[in-house]
């Protein structure tokens, strides 16, 4: 209803914007005409002059000659009217012959108000008489009674501003009859484009001047409902079978685990026999981490793994798990330095609690596979305004720049398209990403202070937001 009534804003702010550039483009135009007719509109100024150069020498009258010659290049004839006498003292050779020779006061009344036997005349005093020119026929219009109603001259304005308005109101009325229908049939159109992205069944009905587009959004809400359908059942079949295949792998895998870990503790099979089945335990718990993982992170995608949250402190969440892993390397090839400050004892947050041990396991673990050489794992967690954040670090080999920017960004792993057999980015983290937006945070995939790899999750602190 907001985009409709948008629209109709739009509609009518266009209308207003055109009606106003109408008016000011008229208004230019007249402006212009106007101004182009001033030279031409100044036939008294010219009889005033006419009137000024015409004086009276050795008892005859004469006028000056450049006014003489002005007149007649216009086609301009004039009159010199004796005060005294009322006859005509002077003329110009191109006077008309049908113009009288002598005048009364009526007469001369008539042609300052009007026309001389149709000629537009127009008087200009002079000395001891009257100039009267006459310009050609059809050269001006003359009002012949030139007085307004005094009231009409004062209400001029307030009555154009009302015909304004009036004028306003009609075009508007006119405008919204016309578009009336237009607007009746944009409305449920721009509902059912609404409702498509949430997945309702829009149904448009198919008339008015835009049916052939509401036709064509009633197919694409059958479209989009039939792929949601298919794409449900995939996604159903996909969850299904990794929870299945992740169930049957589990029993072989346990049996080969505990064959293999046997024979690494046979004391009567060769060193090198007993190597292999080390390597074979190693690599089967791997298998099993891996199988775990991509278990949660589909039930996490498809919002079937429960979170129970609850307060918990963080810090000692994540010392926890450093902790195991301290524990775990015997062989001292991936030291973990803790890093949070020591006033720092408590980052309170509503978490699951084995879901963030999950996630901080996954990272410590990445930096174990990727860096088999060995490395430092730099842990810390910090309270910054209102969250709580973990990083996890190392010193070791890290990532090249595209790596990173692919982890922050593509929805899936990683893999090495140099070597095949070279461990992969990515699972893991997609989990720990998976874990961290159930807990609506976020989490940052960086190079480390030390040269090496680094993730840093930002979870909300009690009871603030990120």
């Amino acid at each position: 209803m907001k985009n409709v009534l948008k629209l109709v804003r739009r509609f009518i702010g266009i209308m207003l914007l055109s009606l106003v550039l109408l008016i000011v483009l008229n208004l230019v135009l007249l402006a212009s005409y106007t101004l182009n007719q001033v030279p031409n509109g100044s036939p008294w100024t010219t009889a005033e002059e006419a009137g000024k150069s015409l004086s009276k020498q050795g008892g005859r009258y004469c006028m000056a000659k450049e006014m003489a010659l002005s007149l007649q290049k216009a086609g301009i004839w004039a009159i010199f009217i004796e005060n005294k006498t009322m006859q005509v003292a002077w003329q110009t050779d191109n006077v008309p012959k049908p113009v009288p020779t002598s005048y009364s006061v009526s007469d001369i009344a008539g042609l300052t108000r009007g026309y001389l036997n149709g000629y537009p005349a127009f008087p200009g005093e002079a000395e001891d008489g009257l100039v009267v020119l006459g310009y050609p026929k059809g050269s001006f219009w003359k009002h012949m009674w030139p007085s307004w109603d005094y009231r009409f001259i004062a209400d001029l304005p307030k009555m154009a501003l009302l015909v304004f308005a009036v004028n306003v109101v009609l075009v508007f009325l006119i405008y919204m009859v016309a578009n009336a229908r237009l607007l009746q049939s944009v409305k449920p159109i721009v509902s059912g484009i609404q409702s498509l992205p949430t997945g309702e069944n829009v149904y448009i009905k198919e008339k008015g001047l835009l049916s052939s587009l509401a036709s064509s959004i009633n197919q694409t809400s059958e479209i989009l409902r039939s792929q949601n359908a298919q794409l449900r059942k995939k996604e159903t079949a996909r969850a299904n079978w990794i929870a299945g295949v992740s169930h049957d792998i589990r029993t072989p895998l346990s049996m080969v685990m505990g064959y293999a870990g046997q024979l690494e503790n046979d004391k009567r099979l060769p060193d090198g026999s007993r190597k292999k089945a080390a390597v074979i335990v190693k690599q089967s718990r791997r298998m099993r981490n891996l199988i775990g993982d991509l278990n949660l992170a589909s039930k996490l995608e498809y919002n079937m793994q429960p979170v129970n949250t609850a307060k918990e402190n963080l810090v000692a969440v994540v010392r926890q798990v450093a902790v195991e892993f301290i524990n775990m390397d015997l062989e001292g090839r991936h030291p973990i330095v803790w890093e949070t400050e020591e006033s720092l004892t408590a980052c309170f947050a509503e978490v699951d609690k084995g879901l963030v041990k999950r996630a901080v396991s996954n990272l410590i673990q990445n930096c174990v596979n990727h860096n088999e050489q060995g490395c430092h794992i730099f842990v810390r967690v910090a309270k910054e305004g209102g969250s709580c954040r973990i990083v996890v670090a190392d010193d070791g080999i890290g990532a090249t720049d595209g790596q990173i920017g692919q982890l922050n960004h593509a929805p899936h792993y990683l893999a090495c398209d140099e070597n095949t057999t070279q461990q992969r980015h990515g699972l893991g983290l997609l989990l720990v990403k998976q874990i961290v937006a159930a807990h609506n945070g976020t989490m940052l995939i960086r190079h480390s202070r030390q040269g090496g790899f680094a993730v840093e999750l930002c979870l909300p602190a009690w009871p603030n937001l990120c």
